[in-house]
């Protein structure tokens, strides 16, 4: 469910969708670590030429995260790599245990300045803990094989990374109430999950809303949604069924889901009270 990742079977939302298994980014990552040794660049050298982190770096180097367009044009011209990092990329895989129909948002969400999630069916995959994400992937139908729940573990902990290394981008999700008080996964995983949510809370780029379970006004009742905002201040959209995902560009349709999201946000418990109703929940399971 939710957010390729973040729901149930494929690492990225909700439905099937089987993990691609490939070594096509690990190839990529050792060839752009062959010609950033060429050019005599560590890896802490490297990285502010191509305007991107330490970790991330490490991260394209071990095949661990899909590069994007922009650190294939970048790294080309620092390394002077002959062309070879753009031809490469254009054969790579999309990363592992990522649902098809997620892959282009997963790229976007890779590079947005603000990130904003809406869910009513379970924990984003962003907010998940590994017990938690795991009671997902052991629950789906069709069941899947340890290898496949591997690769969505992995996948779904790799874009987690991106709360802590983007400290610039705008992270808000408004979650329902609900969603703790199922108790996926039993008390002690519950429990996990509450303290883990609160935490991230406490992150300065990260804002958690709890909709009430009792909501006589609600403008969520059309379903979950996520909205982001590119580098170029642009806003897209993104909703996800079954075993679907819906990408969406329409600038009037964006600015529908917009509406919406900015009503929920004024009906959902305030950012203080929301960490109070987290606490009181915690206390009760």
């Amino acid at each position: 469910m939710a957010d390729g990742t973040g729901g149930v079977g494929a690492p990225l939302g909700c439905g099937g969708g089987e993990p691609e298994v490939s070594d096509s980014l690990k190839t990529f990552g050792e060839v752009v670590k062959a010609f950033r040794k060429r050019a005599r660049l560590t890896q802490e050298e490297f990285a502010p030429r191509v305007r991107y982190s330490v970790p991330t770096v490490a991260s394209i180097e071990q095949g661990r995260r899909f590069p994007t367009p922009e650190f294939v044009e970048r790294a080309e011209e620092v390394l002077d790599a002959f062309g070879a990092l753009r031809g490469a990329a254009r054969h790579l895989s999309r990363q592992p245990g990522l649902a098809s129909w997620f892959r282009q948002w997963a790229r976007l969400e890779a590079e947005a300045v603000s990130l904003y999630t809406y869910e009513c069916r379970l924990i984003p995959g962003l907010l998940q803990t590994e017990a938690y994400a795991r009671t997902l992937f052991v629950n789906q139908l069709p069941p899947l094989g340890d290898d496949q729940i591997e690769a969505q573990w992995a996948a779904r902990s790799e874009r987690q990374r991106l709360l802590r290394e983007r400290p610039n981008t705008a992270f808000s999700f408004i979650l329902e109430e609900h969603l703790f008080l199922r108790r996926t996964g039993g008390v002690e995983v519950t429990r996990g999950l509450i303290d883990h949510v609160a935490e991230l809370a406490e992150l300065r780029n990260v804002e958690i809303q709890v909709m009430p379970q009792v909501q006589e006004s609600h403008a969520g009742l059309h379903g979950p949604m996520q909205l982001l905002e590119t580098p170029g201040n642009r806003w897209l959209g993104y909703c996800e069924g079954q075993e679907t995902g819906q990408f969406i560009s329409d600038l009037k349709v964006v600015s529908t889901l917009q509406m919406r999201y900015a009503r929920m946000r004024s009906q959902a418990f305030s950012l203080s009270d929301s960490q109070a109703i987290l606490q009181r929940m915690r206390g009760a399971v």
